[in-house]
C-alpha cells in the first residue's frame, strides 16, 4: 500500500481573529502578531549537562498546546508592567482548516472518507484482503460509539467475479473438448491421451506465468480459455492416425504395411510410424498459431498493457502444447491405445460424416471452377458485413459499478458544490437498481488527486443483476440516470471507475471521445470550444457536450501601487504580507500535540473582507523611520495614531485602498499544455454508437468550423487508442504474415502448397465478419485479437487438410494407380472422404473451447466474447469452405501436371 488519502471532514484549526480597530488604539502593527505567534510556538534544545555522573538532555520545551497557551502570548507591556496579550486585541477560536475537497454518501449529507492507493505493481487482490484484515481487527474495535466504517468501492469483488467466470469457463471447455474426443474416437483409453495432455500443458503454462510475474486476470486466463481448443489439436490428429494406420496393420495381419513392405512390425512401431508422418506438419503447424500472436506482443499504451498478458498465456500454452505433441502424446499413445479399434466405417460419427460429405466433394470435384466461381463470389459478398461494422477501442467491460463524472462550470464555492453532490446522491439512490452512492468533490489529501472543486465523481454501487427491473440494461439505466439528472450548469458523463482512471492517466479524457484543442491564446480556444461545443450538440446519439471554459477562473487582484508605497517606504512584499495574512489568512505556525499536527491561522474578522469597501480599508502599517511615516502622534498621511502601552511612537497605518488597486477580474481557473501549446478539452458522451461511427460524423460536422492559423484540433479519448493500435497493426500483421507463408513454405517447400494452406484466411473471414455483424459486434482490439488468432487457426486447418490429400496422393503415386484424372480424382476423394473424421475433429474440439464462451455470463465475459466471436464464425466457414474448395483446387494444380505428362 502506497498510502490512504483523506478525504471529506473538516481538520482542526486554531484561528486568530484579528480586530483592526484594537490594533489602532494599540499601536500595534499586525506584522508584530504575526511575529509573536510564530516565536511563542517551538522546542529548542540545549545540548546535555551533568548531574552526579548522570547525563540529562535539555530541552526547552514551548509548543502550543492549547487555545489558552494562544490567548497568552504577550505583546507588549504598558507602562506600569501590565502585559499586553494576544486575547485583549484578537478573538481565538477553534475553526475548520480551508478545505478542497468533500464527501457525501447516499445523499444523506457529508461524510469523512478514506482512498486506499496501492502500489504500482502490486498485485490489487492481495492488499485489499489485508486492508480488510487490518480494519475488521483492529480499527473497528478501536472506534467510537456511532462511528462505523463504510465501504464504498471494493475492487475485488470485480477481480473475483472475473476469476471465477474465466475459471469455470476453462473448466467447461476442458469438459467439451474432452467429450468431443470421446464421442469421435469411441476408445476411451485413446480419448485419454488428448484428455491428459491438456491439463499437463495448462498447469505448465501456470508455472510459466509464476515465474514470469504474470497474474491470474481476465486477459491471462482468456489466452488460455481460447487456446484449449487448438492445444489438443495436435493429439487428436496423431491419435486418430494411429488408429487408422492400425486398422490397416490388423487387416494385414499384423505384418508389414505400405511405408516398409513386408517388414514385421509391433503395435509400439506402428504407433511411431503413424507419428512420425503427420508429427513434422503438426509442429509446424502449431508453431505457426504461437508465431501469429506476434502482433499483439507488438501493442503499446492502454492496449498492450491489456493484451499482452492473453498473448503470453495463449503463447506459453501453444507452446507446451506444440512440446507435448512431440514427446509426451506419442509415449503415451504406446501405453494407451490397446485393445480393439473400432474401424472408422463402423464409427456411427464416421457414417453420418461420409454419407453427408461424398456427394457434396464428388460435386465439387465434377463442378470444380464453378465451386471455385462461387466461393469468390461469398467472399466477395462479405465486403457488405465488413463495411456495416463500426468501430471500438474495447467493448464494454462491465464492472459491476458506475462511475458519474459530471462537468460543471468553474468557480464554485465549496458549500455550493456540497449542495449540489448531495442533491446529485440523493437522485441517484432513488433508482431503484442502486444499492449505494458516494460522492467525492474536489481533491482527496493526495498529490495523485490534483481535481479542482468543481470536479465531481461519484461511485454508484448496483445491485445484484437478478435484482433489477424486468428488461433493465446496463445501458438503459445510465439513459435512466442522465435525464434524472438534468440539472442546469451540469454535463452529465457516465463510465466505470476503472477505466475512468486509465481514460484519465493516459489521454486526459473522461468521456469516450473528446477533442483537444491547441493554440496560443485561452480566450481563442475557449471561443472554439464553444463553437464545438454548438456544433456537436445535435449529432444522433450525443448525450452531452462540454467545452472547457478556460478563462472563467474568478479572481480578486491587488495590483499594489508602487510610486505609492515608495512614499511610505514599503515594498511590494509589505504590502502583499498584509493582504496574504488580514484577508487571505495565512497560517503562520502548527503545533505539535504528539503525533497530531494543527495550524494557526491569523486573518480579520469575515465582515470587514466581505466586499471590495472593506478590504480598501485594510490597514497596512508603516516601519518607524519610514519616509513619510509618522513620529509622533499622526502620520504624513493623516492616520491617527494612538500611543502603545509602552509609550513607544506611535506608528501610522494606510489603508490598503490608497497603495493597491483592487478589482475583481476573470482568468484561468487551470491552464493544460500539450506539445508545448495551451490546451483545452472539449469532452462527449454519447450512447448507442459505435466511435469510430460517431467521430466519422463528428469530424465532418467539424470541418465546416474555421480554425484560425496556429490553431489545431486533436480527435483523443478512445478514438486515439484506436488510431495508435491501427497503426501499430499495419506494421506488425504483414510482418506476421509473412513469417507465417515463410514457416509454412519451410514445411511444404512449395509455394503453390503454401498459397492453398494460407486460402483458408479468407475463407475464415466470411464467417467472422458475417457472425460479427450478426452479433451487432464493433471491430475492437479484442475483435483483431481474435482475428489475429483465427489466422493461427486457418494456417492449422489449412495444413491438415492439405496433409492428409497430399498423403493419398502419394500413396497412390507409390502403388502406381496415378494413371489418369479418373485416379486423381479417386485418389482425391479417398483423401477427402476417408481421412474426414480427423478434419472435423480438430473443427470441433476447436469450436468446443470456443463455442461455450459465446454463452457465458459475468464479469469479463463481454471481452472474451469479442475475442471468440470471430473465431467461431471464421473456423465454421473456413472448414466448410476448406471441404468444398480444396479438392476441387488440388484437382486443378494436380492435373495440369497430368496433362503436361500425358503430353511428354
Amino acid at each position: 500500500m502506497s498510502q490512504v488519502a483523506s478525504i471529506g471532514g473538516f481538520v482542526k484549526q486554531y484561528q486568530v481573529t484579528i480586530d483592526p480597530n484594537r490594533l489602532l488604539a494599540y499601536n500595534i502593527p499586525i506584522t508584530k502578531i504575526m511575529d509573536a505567534i510564530r516565536k511563542s510556538n517551538r522546542d529548542v534544545e540545549g545540548r546535555v549537562i551533568e548531574f552526579s555522573g548522570v547525563e540529562y538532555m535539555v530541552r526547552g520545551r514551548g509548543y502550543i498546546r492549547n487555545i489558552s497557551d494562544i490567548e497568552n502570548i504577550p505583546l507588549g507591556t504598558s507602562a506600569e508592567g501590565t502585559p499586553l496579550l494576544l486575547k485583549d486585541i484578537a478573538r481565538i477560536q477553534l475553526g475548520p482548516e480551508i478545505r478542497r475537497g468533500l464527501a457525501e454518501l447516499d445523499g444523506k449529507g457529508e461524510v469523512a472518507g478514506g482512498i486506499v492507493i496501492v502500489r504500482f505493481g502490486e498485485n490489487v487482490l492481495s492488499v485489499i484482503d489485508r486492508v480488510k484484515d487490518k480494519i475488521a481487527r483492529d480499527i473497528n474495535p478501536s472506534l467510537p460509539q456511532g462511528v462505523k466504517i463504510v465501504v464504498t468501492y471494493d475492487r475485488s469483488e470485480l477481480i473475483r467475479a472475473a476469476i471465477d467466470t474465466l475459471r469455470e469457463e476453462i473448466i467447461k471447455l476442458t469438459v467439451a473438448v474432452s467429450v468431443v474426443c470421446i464421442v469421435f474416437l469411441f476408445h476411451l483409453p485413446s480419448a485419454l491421451v488428448v484428455i491428459l495432455t491438456l491439463p499437463i500443458a495448462i498447469l505448465m503454462s501456470f508455472i510459466l506465468m509464476y515465474y514470469m510475474g504474470v497474474t491470474a486476470n481476465i486477459m491471462s486466463l482468456s489466452g488460455i480459455a481460447i487456446a484449449i481448443g487448438a492445444m489438443v489439436d495436435a493429439s487428436i490428429i496423431m491419435v486418430e492416425n494411429a488408429h487408422k494406420k492400425l486398422e490397416e496393420w490388423e487387416s494385414q495381419g499384423r505384418q508389414g504395411n505400405q511405408v516398409r513392405p513386408g517388414a514385421v512390425k509391433s503395435r509400439t512401431d506402428v504407433i511411431i510410424d503413424s507419428a512420425v508422418e503427420v508429427g513434422p506438419s503438426l509442429f509446424f503447424a502449431l508453431l505457426v498459431i504461437t508465431v501469429g500472436f506476434f502482433p499483439v506482443f507488438t501493442l503499446q499504451a492502454q492496449a498492450g498493457r491489456l493484451f499482452k498478458p492473453l498473448a503470453y498465456t495463449k503463447t506459453f500454452a501453444m507452446l507446451f502444447a506444440s512440446f507435448l505433441a512431440v514427446t509426451l502424446t506419442p509415449m503415451l499413445m504406446t501405453i494407451f491405445i490397446r485393445g480393439k479399434i473400432r474401424p472408422e466405417e463402423r464409427n456411427p460419427i464416421s457414417i453420418v460424416l461420409h454419407w453427408l460429405y461424398e456427394p457434396i466433394a464428388s460435386a465439387a470435384l465434377r463442378f470444380r471452377k464453378t465451386v471455385i466461381f462461387l466461393a469468390v463470389i461469398i467472399m466477395a459478398l462479405t465486403a457488405y458485413p465488413y463495411m456495416k461494422l463500426g468501430t471500438e477501442f474495447m467493448p464494454p467491460l462491465y464492472e459491476g459499478t458506475l462511475f458519474y463524472m459530471p462537468v460543471t462550470v468553474p468557480g464554485a464555492s465549496i458549500s455550493e458544490a456540497a449542495r449540489l453532490l448531495q442533491m446529485q446522491d440523493k437522485l441517484i439512490k432513488s433508482i431503484p437498481e442502486v444499492s449505494q452512492v458516494f460522492g467525492k468533490a474536489g481533491r482527496a489529501e493526495t498529490a495523485t488527486d490534483p481535481a479542482p472543486v468543481e470536479m465531481f465523481e461519484t461511485v454508484i454501487n448496483l445491485k445484484p443483476e437478478a435484482q433489477w427491473r424486468k428488461g433493465m440494461t446496463v445501458d438503459k439505466l445510465k439513459d435512466e440516470l442522465n435525464e434524472k439528472l438534468t440539472i442546469p450548469g451540469v454535463a452529465n458523463s457516465f463510465t466505470m471507475p476503472i477505466k475512468a482512471r486509465l481514460d484519465m492517466l493516459s489521454t486526459g479524457i473522461r468521456t469516450p471521445v473528446g477533442i483537444k484543442i491547441l493554440g496560443a491564446d485561452l480566450a481563442v480556444i475557449e471561443k472554439i470550444g464553444l463553437q464545438l461545443e454548438a456544433l456537436l450538440k445535435d449529432i444522433p446519439g450525443t448525450r452531452s457536450v462540454y467545452a472547457e471554459r478556460s478563462t472563467t477562473g474568478f479572481f480578486l487582484d491587488f495590483r499594489v501601487k508602487r510610486a505609492e508605497a515608495a512614499r511610505y517606504g514599503l515594498t511590494v512584499d509589505d504590502v502583499q504580507e498584509v493582504i496574504q495574512s488580514a484577508i487571505g489568512g495565512m497560517n503562520l505556525t502548527t503545533t505539535v500535540e504528539g503525533r497530531e499536527r494543527y495550524t494557526v491561522n491569523l486573518r480579520y474578522p469575515r465582515g470587514l473582507r466581505n466586499s471590495i469597501e472593506s478590504l480598501n480599508r485594510v490597514l497596512v502599517p508603516l516601519m518607524p523611520g519610514a519616509v513619510g511615516g509618522a513620529t509622533g502622534a499622526s502620520a504624513s498621511s493623516g492616520m491617527g495614531g494612538a500611543s502603545s502601552a509602552g509609550g513607544a511612537s506611535a506608528i501610522a497605518q494606510v489603508p490598503l485602498g490608497q497603495l493597491a488597486d483592487i478589482a475583481i477580474v476573470k482568468g484561468p481557473g487551470g491552464i493544460k499544455s500539450e506539445e508545448g501549446m495551451l490546451t483545452a478539452y472539449v469532452y462527449i458522451d454519447f450512447s448507442g454508437r459505435d466511435v469510430g461511427g460517431y467521430v466519422t460524423e463528428a469530424r465532418a460536422k467539424v470541418a465546416s468550423l474555421e480554425i484560425p492559423t496556429g490553431y489545431r484540433l486533436v480527435w483523443s479519448g478512445e478514438y486515439e487508442y484506436i488510431i495508435k493500435t491501427h497503426e501499430r497493426l499495419k506494421i506488425a500483421l504483414p510482418l506476421t504474415a509473412f513469417i507465417i507463408f515463410v514457416l509454412i513454405y519451410f514445411n511444404t517447400r512449395s509455394f503453390t502448397k503454401t498459397a492453398i494452406v494460407l486460402l483458408a484466411v479468407p475463407f475464415s473471414l466470411v464467417g467472422s465478419f458475417w457472425l460479427l455483424y450478426l452479433l451487432h459486434y464493433n471491430m475492437s482490439i479484442a475483435v483483431w485479437v481474435g482475428l489475429i488468432a483465427l489466422a493461427g487457426l486457418d494456417a492449422e486447418t489449412g495444413v491438415v487438410m492439405l496433409l492428409y490429400l497430399e498423403l493419398s496422393y502419394e500413396e497412390w503415386q507409390r502403388k502406381g494407380l496415378l494413371v489418369g484424372r479418373a485416379a486423381l480424382r479417386e485418389a482425391i476423394m479417398h483423401g477427402a472422404v476417408k481421412r474426414i473424421r480427423p478434419k472435423i475433429m480438430t473443427v470441433s474440439v476447436i469450436l468446443a473451447g470456443l463455442v461455450p464462451i459465446m454463452f457465458s455470463h459475468g464479469a469479463g465475459s463481454d471481452v472474451m466474447k469479442r475475442i471468440a466471436a470471430p473465431m467461431v464464425g471464421g473456423v465454421v466457414t473456413s472448414t466448410i469452405l476448406e471441404l468444398i474448395i480444396y479438392p476441387a483446387i488440388y484437382m486443378i494444380w494436380k492435373g495440369r501436371g497430368l496433362d503436361k505428362e500425358d503430353k511428354g
